[in-house]
């Protein structure tokens, strides 16, 4: 995929710095947390195989999206999702993630039910692990069998955080 118009945004959240990228047509293709932002930039740049500009806007107002799901009154967000950055049962695994509601979870098992491999359960962790989309598609949502949380970009403390955030239950 060559770079064509792709721009980021960088917005404080209480898990870190929130990277989005996003497509000339304003669709999220990527929205990572970390403590340095540029970290996220040059990974997805790498991916794409181009570099991303610095957006000076709100772009489909993910900024703003954001800060009211962080403070409780916003359980969906409403931006378009370029999925060009997954393929494959991650892809399908992550598009049945995107389906589970605010304050819910589903299993790995269950995840891998829904994309229709049923035993696929490992693959739905690994998509959860390296998918470029956080937040939006609400990976931290998918728990573990026997209910304990499993981690969320390597934290089980913002795993937490978010599910708390959310009133989800878990063990």
């Amino acid at each position: 995929m060559a770079a064509q118009g792709y721009r980021y945004t960088v917005t404080a959240t209480p898990i870190g710095a929130a990277v989005a990228v996003f497509t000339a047509s304003d669709a999220v293709v990527a929205l990572g947390t970390a403590e340095d932002p540029l970290w996220v930039v040059d990974s997805v740049a790498q991916e794409i195989r181009g570099s991303l500009a610095a957006a000076d806007e709100d772009i489909a107002g993910l900024g703003s999206q954001l800060g009211e799901y962080f403070d409780g009154s916003r359980t969906t967000f409403d931006v378009a999702i370029d999925w060009a950055l997954t393929d494959g049962f991650a892809r399908m695994a992550l598009q049945c993630v995107a389906e589970i509601p605010h304050g819910e979870t589903a299993s790995y098992g269950e995840v891998a039910e829904m994309a229709g491999r049923p035993r696929a359960h490992r693959a739905v962790g690994t998509a959860c692990r390296f998918t470029p989309l956080t937040l939006v598609v609400p990976v931290h949502r998918v728990i573990r069998a026997d209910g304990s949380l499993g981690e969320f970009s390597g934290r089980e403390d913002v795993k937490r955080f978010l599910l708390d955030l959310e009133g989800a239950s878990f063990r």
